[in-house]
């Protein structure tokens, strides 16, 4: 299972945000302002390009249309336009009744004020001509899944199965397959299940009443089941008729089990590995070119089945393009063969005390340590340059940050960075420029830390630039900046003591090593 799924599932729990709810329209199409008779809205690569004075036009001529709000300078939408164009085209291929859109959101900013767009890209599905109440799209960025998540929202989310050539010829399809077996297609446990299948855009769904096929998998009540062509092979979900269908429970259900028990940590499985969301993830370090590295595989799986869904599993091959985890973890590939834990809400992380043989008892062991508290996380600094405060912008690493960051008597303002991050890049010289400016104010300090080289016990640092200040006294006082990066906004930040000004175009911070990758849901966007 992949970032799209459990963005779905923490979405219907309540966790994040309001899309995928499915309202209603509302507000009469005779109400939108009229259009000039006759005027055709130009199309782009398969992608109807609006203003502000086509977009009511196109609400009208399409039942349902998906909209990106896009800037030209935004680097992330210039990565999604390529494959928001070839959904379209795959969508039309099928004659499908959708219609995907763009708009220059700096150019139209009535627009981007009536819809409330904060960043870029973002995305919006009007359906029946609701101008008031579009769905806020945070699917998958790729042209596929693009295409899958519309086509859920004008077709059925899920496959209705009337006999066992149906339900073999679905299974036979796909790796993962959740079928939802109902004796009454009209209870509303139904409707919660095609909820979800509305949705979770990279399973395939299925549902049927019929008797047979309770009888040929042997079920006697309602049962959504996840088959799956790895592990145990299929995971059963019963539900209680008296409470009904636990829609928590059974998302829960499937982020558990549409995953291996062990996955190994490559560009085809990072998304599935980051979009898991169990916190505890267990990483096995090999070299598998290696035979005596290889034969660990067998100890590491079998430790697996009892933590399933309290701890992911994950190989990491230091011998394949696995270097940005390896430093994520402060290791070398010489270390390996070595596990490490780490904890993805705290990202705190764990080594064994005892780097004995890694066996099957050990791993459960070592896991069992870390749960107990009887191991303690480590954290990684650099070595202090001994030239570290002789520039304008002081340097910091893990092991002076207290020091400098809570001195009573200064105000200091701390940039987070990796030194991959384009944003960092980017705003670079204007940091370099504050610095210079208020060289000379002795209660002022302007610094940088390398966050993927050092850690704070303090907190975690989430993404790249993270700006904080700490403002001189007692208390430990933090305040997250969020406005515009640029010298002059920063100069009026510091002025002010710390008040932030009205917020200005700014970029979402770019993801460490265990946050979701750029082309996977919920991906960077640029703020505005």
């Amino acid at each position: 299972m992949n970032n799209q799924l459990l963005t779905v599932l923490l979405l219907l729990l309540g966790v994040s945000g309001p899309w995928g709810q499915g309202q209603a329209p509302q507000g009469p199409l005779e109400d939108l302002p009229e259009e000039p008779p006759g005027e055709e809205v130009p199309k782009e690569d398969g992608v109807l390009v609006l203003s502000g004075r086509t977009l009511s036009l196109a609400l009208q001529e399409h039942q349902a249309l998906l909209v990106e709000f896009y800037a030209p300078w935004c680097g992330h939408c210039q990565a999604l336009a390529p494959e928001y164009s070839k959904a379209a085209t795959l969508l039309a291929a099928e004659s499908a009744p959708v219609t995907l859109a763009k708009v220059d959101g700096p150019a139209e900013p009535e627009l981007m004020k009536e819809f409330g767009v904060t960043e870029y890209p973002t995305l919006k599905f009007f359906q029946d001509g609701n101008r008031t109440h579009p769905e806020e799209y945070t699917g998958p960025q790729e042209a596929e899944g693009i295409a899958e998540w519309l086509r859920r929202r004008v077709g059925p989310s899920a496959a209705h199965l009337k006999d066992e050539k149906d339900t073999e010829a679905l299974m036979d399809a796909w790796d993962v397959v959740v079928i939802g077996f109902f004796q009454d297609l009209q209870d509303e446990d139904v409707a919660t299940f095609l909820a979800l299948a509305r949705d979770a855009v990279d399973i395939t769904f299925g549902l049927t009443d019929q008797p047979q096929l309770f009888q040929k998998f042997g079920l006697t009540k309602d049962t959504v089941v996840l088959f799956k062509k790895f592990d145990e092979g299929r995971a059963d979900f019963p539900m209680d008729k008296e409470t009904g269908l636990d829609l928590g429970d059974l998302s829960r259900f499937l982020v558990t089990h549409s995953m291996h028990l062990v996955t190994e940590f490559n560009q085809q499985t990072s998304e599935k590995i980051y979009a898991a969301r169990i916190l505890n993830h267990l990483l096995l370090f090999v070299n598998q070119t290696l035979a005596p590295h290889r034969e660990l595989l067998a100890s590491f799986r079998e430790a697996a089945p009892p933590f399933r869904g309290q701890v992911l599993f994950v190989v990491v091959d230091v011998a394949a393009n696995n270097d940005h985890v390896l430093q994520y973890f402060g290791l070398k590939a010489e270390e390996a063969p070595t596990l490490r834990l780490v904890n993805i809400e705290t990202t705190k992380k764990y080594a064994p005390t005892d780097e004995g043989p890694i066996t099957a008892a050990s791993v459960a062991a070592f896991c069992h340590s870390v749960f107990s508290n009887e191991v303690k996380p480590y954290l990684l600094s650099q070595e202090l340059p001994p030239d570290w405060d002789h520039q304008p912008v002081k340097i910091l690493v893990g092991k002076n940050f207290e020091q400098v960051a809570f001195d009573e008597t200064k105000n200091v303002f701390v940039k987070f960075y990796a030194p991959w991050c384009s944003h960092c890049k980017e705003m670079a010289p204007a940091w370099e420029a504050l610095a210079e400016r208020y060289r000379d104010h002795e209660d002022i300090v302007i610094a940088e830390l390398d966050a993927t080289a050092n850690e704070l016990e303090a907190f975690a640092v989430h993404g790249f630039p993270t700006l904080k200040y700490f403002p001189a006294g007692p208390g430990r006082k933090v305040i997250e900046y969020k406005s515009a990066r640029d010298l002059e906004t920063f100069s009026k930040f510091l002025d002010a003591g710390g008040e932030l000004p009205v917020e200005e175009a700014t970029e979402k911070p770019e993801m460490p090593f265990l946050e979701p990758p750029a082309n996977s849901t919920l991906g960077p966007k640029e703020e505005l």
